[in-house]
């Protein structure tokens, strides 16, 4: 079959599955465009920015587990997908981002929106191509999918130049069998003597803890982790990225541990014998001052990524290797065990350490993610932006679900929730999705409105409006004798304004009793909504551990 380059490009997204792409085009990917002209088996989502087309693309891939697509233009276009990029490359999530490119003939001369773009984000693909010869286009493209989805998942871009694009080649079809992450064949590269010294040290632990991360849920393995917990009777934390890895409903919860962690978790990480440590990287956020985290512990860590392994923190016991299929090997040979003094102890800890928040005439930001957990029953899909508001979703809401909290933990970037609701609401129509944002961070990348309004995704925008950035002031009032350096924002943006302006339907919540009416009627309604929550400046996210301080000396 004789194609032009573009065409071959849309072939491949066929033999890939690929059912929607975000993007925004110009003149470096005409062809590109031109040829999906035609095709109307792939929808394709034009957003207000390429930052947000990628975050959508992530968005898209967190709720999903497919592989989010996204293609842009040459120089700025290209440009404005890093921040989108290095964002799914810190959390792990498979999209592939296709750039155009200025014609080989004109790369290195400076040429009219010309950059080196794989030069730019080496540091933060797992990997990527310039297609240099057209007849290589469908093999990279092909082995771009395959790189971004296998392992450890993460982004991967193609470069495609302009005569590429238009270039004729022999184009033969290939069935691609599309397997979710990881192959069958993990197991052989397993080290079963540190298996067998993981099952020992678990039948031999008196008060376990298992730490579960990310991975989990990438890997699909939450059944397989609540099986091992209730069999080794040990209580569960989850990184942020852990979060509905393990039901946040389930009696050996124990919710966040680390910064923001709950108390009686880092009291368990800190009084613990064994830490089994699940498809997480044990960044600074959980552990802290690494001198002082976990002092009575030995940590068995199972990870995917080989870099992983003991990089941040001493662990005693390593397995590389696929989560699903480690906790397969054991719960079939780990000892069943009885609930002890140790289960004993976490139940005081939560009994007396319980989250909780003063109730005064001020609208609270904990209530009203509380009460949006009871209203959705813990079924929805929640996107944060990052910050006060993340925190606030990851502790309030209980999410008894894999891939229904989406929100930026390691690079922590603002801007990025409006964009993941895109692609989470379209990735799932059967979920209801909201954005918790707040004021800071909605405004960087509130354009994104003008896409929800166009195709008419009904996803609700919870800002929480503080007037101002709302982390960046809680340190400078805990920490910098509250010094308000550049964290107030003012009156800022009228949000209900805004959000007419988009032919938004708009609802404002300024006290408590408000909030159960409003968000019911928000989410009854199939359309897009904004709910403008105005809270005040001084509602903080505790408990939170100081800089330096070990997990267990907490303020709150």
């Amino acid at each position: 079959m004789k194609l032009t380059g573009a065409q071959v490009l849309v072939e491949c997204l066929r033999e890939q599955g690929v059912d929607t792409i975000f993007g925004y085009p110009g003149g470096a990917v005409l062809s590109i465009y031109d040829a999906l002209y035609d095709a109307d088996d792939i929808r394709h989502i034009l957003t207000a920015h390429e930052q947000g087309a990628t975050h959508a693309a992530d968005g898209y891939a967190r709720a999903t587990g497919k592989v989010g697509v996204v293609i842009v233009t040459s120089g700025p276009g290209a440009t404005n997908t890093v921040t989108g990029i290095a964002t799914a490359y810190m959390d792990s999530v498979p999209i592939v981002v296709f750039t155009g490119q200025v014609a080989n003939s004109l790369i290195g001369k400076d040429s009219f929106q010309e950059v080196d773009i794989t030069g730019v984000t080496n540091p933060i693909t797992k990997h990527n191509y310039m297609v240099k010869d057209a007849e290589q286009l469908p093999h990279i493209i092909r082995q771009a999918f395959s790189i971004a989805r296998s392992g450890r998942p993460g982004p991967v871009l193609v470069d495609i130049p302009k005569d590429i694009q238009t270039t004729v080649i022999d184009y033969i079809p290939k069935k691609i069998e599309i397997k979710n992450n990881n192959s069958p064949n993990q197991l052989e590269q397993v080290d079963f003597d540190n298996i067998k010294k993981a099952i020992e040290a678990i039948n031999k632990s008196q008060r376990p803890v298992i730490y579960a991360g990310g991975g989990v849920n990438i890997a699909g393995a939450n059944d397989k982790l609540v099986e091992f917990a209730e069999k080794i009777k040990a209580p569960v934390s989850c990184s942020l990225m852990g979060m509905g890895a393990f039901p946040g409903g389930h009696p050996y919860y124990m919710g966040m541990v680390g910064m923001h962690g709950t108390r009686y978790s880092n009291y368990a990480f800190s009084n613990c014998d064994l830490i089994i440590a699940l498809g997480a990287r044990f960044s600074d956020r959980v552990v802290s001052n690494v001198e002082k985290f976990a002092p009575k512990a030995k940590i068995i860590h199972v990870d995917i990524d080989p870099a992983e392994l003991g990089k941040n923190v001493m662990t005693h016991i390593q397995v590389c290797g696929d989560v699903s299929q480690i906790l397969d090997i054991f719960n079939k040979h780990v000892n069943e065990k009885q609930e002890n003094g140790w289960n004993k102890q976490i139940e005081e800890w939560k009994r007396t350490y319980p989250l909780k928040y003063k109730s005064n005439s001020n609208l609270s930001p904990k209530y009203i993610i509380e009460k949006l957990y009871e209203l959705t029953g813990g079924q929805a899909i929640l996107t944060t932006e990052v910050g006060q508001n993340q925190m606030w979703a990851a502790q309030f809401y209980k999410f008894s679900q894999p891939r229904t909290f989406i929100s930026s933990g390691g690079l922590g970037t603002m801007g990025y929730g409006l964009g993941a609701s895109i692609g989470a609401a379209l990735g799932r129509p059967d979920k209801k999705v909201i954005n918790v944002a707040g004021d800071g961070s909605f405004r960087m990348n509130s354009t994104e409105l003008a896409t929800v309004s166009r195709y008419q995704i009904p996803i609700i925008q919870l800002v929480l409006n503080n007037r101002s950035l709302g982390m960046v002031r809680q340190w400078q009032d805990l920490f910098f004798n509250k010094r308000f350096s550049h964290s107030q924002l003012g009156q800022g943006v009228d949000f209900m304004k805004l959000a007419e302006a988009y032919g938004i339907k708009a609802f404002k919540i300024d006290h408590n009793d408000q909030v159960e009416s409003i968000l019911s009627q928000a989410l009854e309604l199939n359309e897009p909504v904004l709910i403008e929550c105005d809270i005040h400046p001084d509602d903080k996210v505790y408990p939170i551990v100081p800089a330096g301080a070990g997990i267990d000396e907490l303020i709150d």
